[in-house]
């Protein structure tokens, strides 16, 4: 029977230390890291993450504010907000809450952030460093998976890693830092043939497709440590990942449940993200 991870006891202690980092710099430099996010148009699960992230924020120590720009706004003004932020000293971390409203481009509002404050680490130049192995703000949600390994002493040297899903918010980007420590990583999707077979030779299996119950549960190896990316409503109203839980359950040593799993640890390294933007540009 797997042991569970429990995302939101561990977001708790990242937090924490989040709190001790942030009340550390505001003593030393008398303001707080600063972290604004732009929230645009009026998607229901949108506006629920940013009500989240501002909260958390508050609570750490992170002088944070939301804008919240109506759905018709241009690309023009978006941006203008974008650069306006951009100079601001006080101001750490921008993160722009994606989705955007269709006639705005993702990319482009992304790279207008400045590298150095783009705490959601989307950034090309951020994927670059990462993908050199420099240091850098780095994905959330990545980041948050690779916290958890470290948490439950999985130390991915030598270990067979499949991380399915191939995004460049989760997939392309764990896949990096799963290679950064050295593991034996293969990146799968939903058009990969023989993919029980992919997932039955994994140590470690990182789903991040958006599909609910795609990985049975007998395709996963006995001590296989299972980290379930995906947040799926299914037809009865209740939230399920990109495994079949109930299934796994009884053949890894460690796996996350959906929903308290990953989602908490995204905000917190997202904090964590602010407070290392926030030291860097004062150095």
């Amino acid at each position: 029977m797997a042991e569970l991870i429990d995302g939101k006891a561990l977001a708790k202690e990242v937090r924490a230390e989040v709190k001790t980092r942030a009340d550390a710099f505001r003593a030393t430099h008398n303001r707080s890291p600063g972290l604004h996010v732009v929230l645009v148009g009026d998607d229901p699960a949108s506006q629920i993450y940013v009500r989240n992230k501002e909260r958390a924020a508050a609570k750490a120590g992170i002088e944070g504010r939301v804008h919240r720009l109506p759905a018709e706004t241009s690309e023009a003004d978006l941006l203008a907000l974008i650069f306006e932020l951009n100079g601001d000293d006080d101001i750490d971390g921008i993160l722009v809450q994606l989705p955007l409203p269709d006639h705005l481009h993702d990319q482009t509002i992304v790279d207008a952030i400045d590298p150095a404050k783009d705490v959601d680490g989307l950034h090309p130049f951020n994927s670059g460093l990462l993908v050199v192995g420099r240091k850098g703000l780095r994905p959330c949600t990545p980041s948050g998976c690779m916290r958890m390994l470290e948490h439950v002493g999985c130390d991915p040297k030598g270990q067979r890693a499949l991380v399915l899903g191939r995004s460049t918010l989760v997939g392309k980007p764990i896949a990096l830092m799963l290679l950064e420590k050295h593991a034996t990583v293969t990146i799968a999707h939903s058009r990969t043939e023989d993919l029980a077979e992919r997932v039955r030779e994994s140590d470690i299996v990182v789903a991040a497709v958006g599909r609910a119950n795609l990985v049975q549960g007998d395709w996963i190896r006995d001590g296989a440590v299972v980290i379930d990316v995906g947040i799926n409503r299914v037809d009865d109203g209740t939230l399920t990942g990109d495994v079949d839980f109930e299934g796994a359950k009884d053949r890894a040593a460690y796996i996350t449940p959906v929903p308290g799993g990953v989602g908490p640890m995204t905000i917190a390294m997202l904090l964590s993200n602010t407070v290392d933007a926030a030291e860097a540009r004062i150095m």
